[in-house]
């Protein structure tokens, strides 16, 4: 059974800065709420602690969620992460939801702080290094904490899947999708986010995708 947090964590939590969750508080203070899954610590110097999305739950006033069991991989999980697993439209992905929207835009602005912290202009239009390397969970979490449904949750959204083409990935529509939402709001919201999109139409299996790489520096 997880212990609930102490009065002290609370405060802690409540005052995480806006937007971006950074917490301020005692080493000690801030180890146990990394521990109870609320909270992770940034890779790089200062080594700044930010709340998981569960963290944001409690802040927001619901119960958080038990601390993820232990990462075998070491540091590939990212910072702004927290353990969350961006829909990309296949069969066993996590279910919707209000709470599980507030998660992805939890994740959202956490993965847009480690942009800020890991690039030396501190810009955060542009992709890190983490959303290079797994570009079909960086693309995914940009369309769902914009507010996008996967075809795994209505029958006009989208999957997003790896491409022959290297560093990109496709984003198709599947079932009865609106041509605009393909064209100018997929398409929209991922420019925006970092990614050089281009249009396309497939012949097997027809119908329009788009294919979306990071944008040059």
């Amino acid at each position: 059974m997880v212990k609930p947090v102490t009065g002290a964590q609370q405060r802690i939590v409540e005052a995480a800065e806006p937007g971006t969750g950074r917490l301020s508080g005692t080493a000690a203070q801030l180890d146990g709420l990394v521990r109870r899954g609320l909270a992770f610590r940034h890779p790089r110097p200062p080594h700044a602690c930010f709340l998981t999305p569960a963290g944001h739950r409690l802040r927001e006033g619901d119960a958080p969620a038990p601390p993820p069991p232990p990462d075998p991989g070491g540091g590939d999980r990212p910072a702004g992460d927290g353990g969350f697993r961006a829909r990309t439209g296949v069969a066993d992905d996590p279910p919707g939801g209000a709470a599980r929207l507030r998660e992805a835009r939890a994740a959202w602005s956490g993965m847009r702080e480690l942009r800020r912290m890991t690039r030396a202009d501190g810009a955060t239009d542009r992709l890190c290094g983490w959303e290079r390397q797994h570009p079909v969970r960086a693309a995914a979490l940009a369309l769902e904490a914009a507010g996008f449904p996967p075809a795994s949750q209505e029958p006009g959204g989208y999957q997003v899947r790896e491409s022959p083409q290297p560093d990109a990935v496709q984003i198709a529509p599947v079932g009865d999708t609106p041509p605009d939402r393909v064209e100018e709001a997929w398409s929209r919201t991922l420019t925006e986010a970092g990614w050089q999109v281009s249009h396309h139409h497939g012949v097997r299996p027809p119908g329009p995708y788009l294919l979306a790489s990071p944008r040059r520096d």
